[in-house]
């Protein structure tokens, strides 16, 4: 087994968060483009939000294809194929000139850009001793934010003196060194051993966590708060790249580093779960979040700046609580268990713009706004639900 801070350790907990960082940099790099993209193919604000639905909607479904894969073939090919044909999808959207092709090619990047988010920790868990798994799991998962800011940033600045075409081609350049150096660095699987593939008992397993009410409504709460939180981001596009404020693609691509409210919200999470429970933590977080949307509403555009961050630092603290409430709570299987809370993550994320868009034609970012309540309610509402129900268990066992 590999120890932390050994050479195989940093060389794979850094080939790994490289994998990461290009992973999310390729998923989120058209959001800051989305205004261009509508005024380029001439497609509605809902049509141009499918260029992000369709690659969370089919990452989303990646994630139950590879990890059983995983399981049988190894970890280490599919991920180096699957972001390697991520990259190649990147460095051809440039030469795309028709939306329907634009959406098939993001399918497809969708999809294979869950090679290695399905399988990544899996095979941390089988090189890295327990302490080496904790030190690298935390370094992998600040790069997934550090790829999401990445992504946008670079999106949009690329696009500010290149156009949508440059982004695209930008971030493909950028994904093709980072993929030379993951495949360079990643040690080859030692403790790795194969397992035949079984569907039956994998699906036995995933209906088990179905019918779980204290996993299914952990995540209802994690799919419906992401549900609204990416598709603000897309939608705070659309509102800032008009006037008043007539943000460019770069601009608009810097906006994202709000996201880093939501890093501190993560990293805060286990102190405040010392002091409170699971669930009382998912309902702070989501009462913040709500908190940060009502500042959004403002027409001054720091105060919306400030009312992003205040979201992001509330969604993540909820989903941070709600992702280990789910470990937490399977008793068998916890990989599926953990691969269904990532599923009804992303298919929220890709469902959302259908929702929002409606009141966004009605009321504009008012109309976004309490689109969000509403939802948030729902989830507040259900936080509350669990909570009771692990105070009641609490009691039965303190009677007995």
């Amino acid at each position: 087994m590999i120890q932390a801070h050994s050479r195989d350790w940093w060389r794979a907990t850094l080939a790994l968060c490289l994998g990461s960082f290009t992973v999310f940099v390729n998923l989120y790099a058209a959001q800051p483009l989305l205004p261009e993209l509508r005024q380029v193919f001439d497609v509605s604000t809902l049509a141009v939000a499918m260029v992000m639905a369709v690659s969370t909607l089919t990452l989303a479904g990646a994630l139950l294809v590879f990890g059983p894969l995983s399981d049988a073939i190894g970890r280490g090919g599919i991920m180096r194929v699957t972001l390697l044909i991520a990259t190649l999808c990147s460095l051809l959207l440039p030469f795309v000139d028709d939306f329907a092709w634009l959406l098939v090619i993001r399918a497809v990047q969708g999809f294979v850009l869950g090679g290695l988010p399905a399988v990544a920790i899996a095979w941390m868990g089988d090189e890295f001793d327990k302490r080496a798994l904790m030190l690298a799991v935390g370094l992998y998962i600040s790069a997934n934010t550090l790829g999401g800011i990445g992504g946008r940033v670079m999106g949009g600045i690329a696009g500010e003196y290149g156009g949508w075409h440059a982004s695209f081609l930008t971030v493909g350049l950028v994904s093709l060194v980072c993929l030379a150096i993951f495949w360079r660095l990643l040690p080859a699987a030692r403790e790795f051993e194969p397992v035949p593939l079984r569907l039956g008992v994998a699906l036995r397993s995933l209906s088990g966590h179905l019918c779980n009410p204290l996993l299914l409504v952990a995540y209802l709460i994690g799919g419906l708060n992401f549900f609204i939180f990416i598709n603000q981001y897309s939608y705070i596009t659309f509102r800032l790249n008009e006037a008043p404020y007539s943000l460019s693609a770069q601009w608009l691509g810097m906006i994202f580093v709000t996201y880093l409210g939501g890093t501190l919200g993560s990293a805060l999470s286990g102190r405040i779960a010392q002091r409170l429970a699971q669930p009382v933590c998912m309902m702070l977080g989501i009462a913040i979040f709500m908190v940060g949307t009502l500042v959004t509403v403002s027409e001054s555009l720091p105060l919306i700046l400030a009312g992003l961050v205040i979201n992001a630092f509330g969604f993540f603290l909820c989903h941070s609580m709600a992702s280990s409430w789910v470990s937490r709570q399977a008793h068998n299987a916890r990989g599926s268990a953990s691969a269904l809370y990532l599923v009804f993550y992303y298919v929220g994320a890709s469902l959302g713009g259908f929702y929002l868009e409606p009141f966004w034609q009605a009321a504009d970012w008012w109309g976004v706004a309490i689109a969000s309540w509403l939802v948030l309610g729902m989830t507040l509402a259900l936080s509350a639900w669990l909570w009771r129900k692990e105070q009641r268990v609490a009691s039965v066992e303190a009677s007995l």
